[in-house]
């Protein structure tokens, strides 16, 4: 007849497995959290901002990744405090147990792995880093115009002010709005601004854009700008590039020849094939120690 202490051996080890699921849980929201609160800041310091009179795809890769990140950092947020106050809630050996099963993993998380230890929060990152990836095909006209504009790359253009607007942040709260000049160049006759109030009729010199579309319409108007437009761009730069090398691992450790290219370790057993060394065994493959054979010596 079955005992009362294995069935509740059994019971612990599975709180033991749940309790270790919501810390690879907790870990991989909080990661997600993390860096999409990041991905707002940056993208806020930065100022990648157009008049709210943008439509079609430049006003769609402004507002979606923003939303995004949002959502990303909410449901976090919420998982993380709920996955918390659960574990805090289970007996302290459990606690204990489960807390030693995760603790030789490293802090930070695994994006890279697949398949994952956990499926939810794994997609969630890959989400982020494609709304942040979203974010730099944003940015990257302002980025390219900002370099061209420390390197001293580009012609001169002269900016004609033509009327006023307001220029808003991205983020739905918090962002705020700012008066700014919308104008043409004399030259390429492109609809630049300028990204503060100037007086209007009044043409003054500026460096061309070398790529006037999107964040690219947005003049440069000094130095401090321009550092911060390398800054953020070379942020967000990196996470493209994190997304990248995820997809390629992910597709490289789903391929179904990976096991065929696998070699075999190589052992003394014919066929090339390993035994497995028992714990239990000594060097000598079986539980009985042999005493050691005297050589002979020779007549």
């Amino acid at each position: 007849m079955p005992q009362a202490p294995p069935r509740r051996d059994a019971s612990e080890s599975s709180d033991v497995a749940r309790l270790v699921r919501l810390h690879h849980r907790r870990r991989g929201w909080a990661w997600v959290a993390a860096g999409s609160l990041i991905g707002l800041v940056i993208y806020a310091v930065i100022g990648a901002s157009q008049s709210r009179s943008l439509t079609g795809t430049a006003g769609t890769l402004r507002v979606v990744p923003v939303l995004v990140l949002l959502v990303l950092v909410l449901a976090g947020l919420v998982v993380v405090i709920v996955d918390t106050a659960r574990i805090q809630g289970a007996e302290v050996g459990v606690r204990i147990s489960a807390k030693g099963s995760v603790s030789h993993y490293p802090l930070y998380a695994h994006a890279y792995r697949y398949p994952p230890r956990h499926r939810g929060s794994w997609v969630a990152a890959i989400v982020m880093l494609v709304a942040m990836t979203g974010i730099t095909v944003w940015i990257l006209p302002a980025e390219v115009n900002a370099w061209a504009y420390a390197v001293g790359a580009g012609n001169r253009d002269t900016f004609n002010p033509v009327s006023y607007g307001q220029a808003c942040t991205g983020l739905p709260r918090g962002g705020g709005c700012h008066l700014v000049t919308e104008g043409y160049l004399s030259h390429s006759g492109a609809d630049v601004t300028w990204g503060t109030q100037v007086p209007l009729g009044q043409p003054f010199s500026v460096r061309d854009p070398l790529w006037a579309w999107g964040t690219g319409r947005n003049l440069t108007n000094g130095g401090g700008s321009a550092i911060a437009n390398i800054a953020g761009g070379l942020f967000f730069d990196g996470v493209t590039l994190l997304l990248l090398y995820v997809l390629v691992v992910i597709v490289r450790d789903t391929s179904p020849d990976r096991s065929q290219r696998m070699p075999v370790p190589a052992g003394p057993d014919p066929g090339g094939v390993r035994r497995a060394h028992h714990p239990d065994r000594s060097h000598h493959g079986s539980g009985v120690r042999r005493p050691a054979r005297r050589r002979r010596s020779g007549r």
